[in-house]
């Protein structure tokens, strides 16, 4: 569970899609104002706080022993929030509408193996919450566990050594310098 939005000085596990993506956007832009401190996101709507309230109650839910909520991995600039875990295993929570069948997202997948690689494991899930609209207005509904699905996925180690590190680490002396990162260094 998220505790601050303060996403300044850091590049967490979540920003993996603009780490490996086009640094020559807008919206690259516009997320780098932020980690350099120059700019605030402070968006929100019912979904992402829907979200945030059930992450718990879903993770209690799966009744598995020895599992750790809310633990914080920081290596240099990256600092990875794991919604659950093992010593083995990662629980990523993910609540979407019952109005369309959860798929696991480029961005989702790619999210995970930052995590697996923080924590130093290669299995993580994929946990996958279905609400409905009296779940957006009410975070003290139940689980209901038909809404409950979870998807294991594979470290991908030639993603992290190949395409994700190497431009983590030109993002990572950039936000030290407070400089912007240009296509060159890419």
């Amino acid at each position: 569970m998220i505790q601050t939005q303060n996403r300044e000085g850091y590049i967490g596990a979540s920003d993996t899609d603009m780490v490996v993506g086009n640094w020559e956007t807008n919206t690259f832009s516009k997320w780098w104002l932020e980690k350099i401190g120059l700019n605030k996101n402070e968006f929100t709507n019912k979904y992402m706080q829907a979200g945030t309230n059930y992450e718990h109650k879903i993770l209690d839910s799966l009744g598995i022993e020895n599992l750790e909520k809310d633990r914080q991995i920081i290596i240099d600039r990256l600092r990875v929030n794991l919604d659950g875990n093992t010593e083995t295993t990662i629980y990523e929570v993910k609540t979407h509408s019952t109005d369309k069948e959860f798929k696991v997202s480029k961005k989702y997948w790619r999210q995970v193996q930052v995590e697996m690689y923080a924590l130093g494991v290669t299995t993580a899930y994929i946990v996958s919450y279905g609400l409905v609209e009296e779940d957006y207005n009410n975070f003290f509904n139940k689980i209901d566990e038909n809404r409950l699905n979870m998807t294991l996925i594979s470290y991908d180690n030639n993603f992290i050594d190949n395409e994700y590190l190497p431009k983590l680490k030109i993002l990572t002396k950039c936000l030290k310098e407070g400089s912007f990162p240009c296509k060159i260094q890419q």
